[in-house]
């Protein structure tokens, strides 16, 4: 069976509405709201949790079929700048679904950057990148078998999260959380007022003011 493609979703974030998110941890965006999804922190960075720069873009969902990696060779073609390549290989980490050499392609197409749920291999040179983050569940140095199958932008399973085309990904040292475009125009504004709040106590500690006054708790009460 030939690889497939599934056409892009239409209602995806706009560039400005990126933007507006670019400033946003990940720890920030999943304390928003459920709706947030949160990825198995068993995928982390490849090059160490604060050695690789922050994982953002529109997803790219790539589903494999281990040991065969259809779906990621196909997807070379359809990844723009600013996409973030995300692969389903369903947690399998016996054979890795990308390396150096595609690895190396989509940097230069100005791909933001590799969230997989399965293996990559030639970790010493992907996670020496400091432009181009990858996030992977596992390392191994067997390649895949074969690239017939597959499907390129379908809604996906990563890392117990489904993903569409088109979902905003924020990656980074905490880990990865996943908003769809809905949610993503929803929560700004609380996401907002999160970093704001934060920001207020971090003042507030600096200038010599107690916990109970920084986050306005009543007074304990003697036993």
């Amino acid at each position: 069976m030939a690889v497939r493609i599934h056409a892009r979703l239409d209602n995806m974030l706009s560039d400005d509405e990126m933007e507006l998110w670019r400033a946003i941890p990940a720890a920030v965006a999943a304390d928003v709201s459920a709706e947030v999804g949160v990825i198995d922190p068993a995928i982390r960075p490849v090059g160490g949790i604060a050695c690789q720069p922050r994982l953002f873009g529109r997803a790219v969902t790539a589903m494999c079929e281990p040991p065969d990696f259809g779906a990621v060779v196909q997807s070379l073609d359809v990844i723009r700048a600013g996409d973030v390549l995300v692969i389903a290989a369903n947690g399998d980490c016996r054979n890795a679904m990308i390396g150096e050499i595609l690895g190396g392609y989509l940097r230069g197409r100005g791909c933001a950057g590799i969230l997989c749920d399965g293996a990559v291999r030639d970790v010493e040179t992907l996670g020496s990148w400091s432009d181009f983050p990858v996030f992977a569940r596992g390392i191994v140095p067997r390649g895949p078998a074969s690239s017939e199958h597959g499907a390129i932008n379908p809604r996906v399973n990563i890392g117990g999260c489904s993903i569409d085309p088109g979902d905003l990904i924020i990656g980074d040292g905490d880990g990865v959380a996943i908003l769809s475009p809905a949610a993503a125009r929803t929560y700004l504004t609380a996401a907002r007022d999160r970093l704001e709040k934060e920001a207020g106590w971090i003042k507030s500690f600096a200038s010599g003011r107690s916990a109970r006054d920084t986050f306005g708790l009543a007074a304990l009460q003697q036993v």
